[in-house]
């Protein structure tokens, strides 16, 4: 049966009754900040905190930018990465809360009135970038728009991601309104307004902080990125990087190692990519084993060199996620990488605007 008020305080066990299973321990002081001390001395005068975020540093600094950057005018965002500490009660789920972490804020500082406007495009352009850049998963991604707000913020909303463990907060996208300079203005004594020089008016400036955790993120990737299916009847075992995050771009494999034919023009294809990108050179068992090495570490593409190779100097290039195989000119493998790493072209797209010499089917 459900309980009144009064009941439901009469059934939760006393800090004092130490009788009862479940007590409750007395109050103790908590403190999320990571207390140290600089100097020689001894004594509460040498007290001091490792920063808990990286954004104050940005807003101690912002008078100096404002005026020594040629150009300065509103809007403009700070960016900072660097560490930050939060003495976490508990720190769990592998990296994704630790105690020491790799932070990544922009303080994008803008014109009061205008911050609805910022505010949503911010949103949308996080959003974006985690798809197109970091390669997540659409179906992993969520908003969550917060009704309590902290005592700065005039809004926020969090990017959150579907991990092994539960849905997560990964981003954060708030608006801060003039909470942080006003109150370093205040403190300092200093002015921290910004002048506008078409309206000739002055004002603090508000500011949307996009903020996320490298750690985090990272873990987000790889769990985003991990993949099995079937071929052949076995698993295979595939990490989908995105081509930009993925730390080898591709595989150049003769198609068989005692062939010096096959082996000095695949090692010279090699040396070639080695110029722009991390590639590895892998001549050792059977093909189809060294695409399943690739795939688990997430290498894009394999470039495999064969004997057609040697009569018209073309390659097959096995795309990771498709599985699909395409010949191409020995010269297009560079331009071809280039599209895509560099140029955010997909496999496909590319394979419809150049028309490939021949695509073979899935292995």
């Amino acid at each position: 049966s459900e309980l009144d008020g009064g009941d439901i305080m009469q059934s939760i066990p006393s800090p004092d009754d130490q009788s009862r299973i479940g007590d409750l321990t007395p109050p103790k002081p908590f403190n999320l900040m990571f207390e140290t001390k600089v100097g020689a001395m001894d004594d509460s005068s040498a007290i001091a905190y490792l920063r808990p975020e990286t954004a104050q540093g940005i807003f101690t600094n912002f008078k100096n930018i404002a005026s020594t950057a040629r150009g300065f005018k509103l809007p403009c965002g700070i960016a900072q990465i660097g560490k930050a500490f939060r003495n976490e009660i508990t720190p769990r789920n592998f990296i994704f809360r630790s105690r020491e972490f790799e932070q990544m804020e922009i303080e994008y500082f803008i014109s009061p009135e205008d911050w609805e406007e910022y505010y949503q495009t911010w949103i949308n352009t996080c959003f974006d970038w985690l798809i197109s850049v970091c390669g997540l998963r659409k179906d992993l991604l969520h908003f969550e728009v917060h009704d309590k707000l902290a005592h700065y913020a005039q809004a926020c909303t969090d990017i959150t991601f579907d991990f092994p463990f539960g849905n997560q907060e990964l981003q954060g996208i708030a608006a801060r309104g003039s909470y942080d300079l006003t109150c370093h203005q205040s403190k300092s004594g200093k002015s921290l307004e910004y002048r506008d020089e078409q309206q000739n008016i002055r004002f603090i400036p508000s500011v949307i902080e996009p903020s996320i955790g490298v750690d985090r993120l990272f873990l987000a990737v790889l769990c985003s990125a991990y993949s099995t299916d079937q071929v052949d009847g076995e698993t295979r075992v595939a990490l989908k990087l995105h081509p930009n995050l993925a730390p080898v771009k591709c595989a150049v494999l003769p198609l068989i190692k005692n062939k010096p034919e096959l082996t000095e023009l695949a090692l010279s294809l090699h040396k070639k990519i080695q110029q722009r990108y991390h590639c590895q050179y892998d001549a050792t068992g059977a093909v189809g084993r060294r695409y399943r090495r690739q795939d688990e570490i997430g290498t894009p593409f394999c470039i495999t060199v064969d004997f057609q190779t040697l009569e018209d100097q073309t390659v097959t290039i096995r795309d990771r996620d498709s599985m699909l195989q395409i010949r191409i000119d020995l010269d297009q493998v560079t331009s071809f990488l280039d599209n895509i790493i560099m140029d955010g072209s997909s496999f496909e797209s590319w394979c419809q605007h150049n028309s490939p010499d021949e695509v073979v089917a899935k292995e």
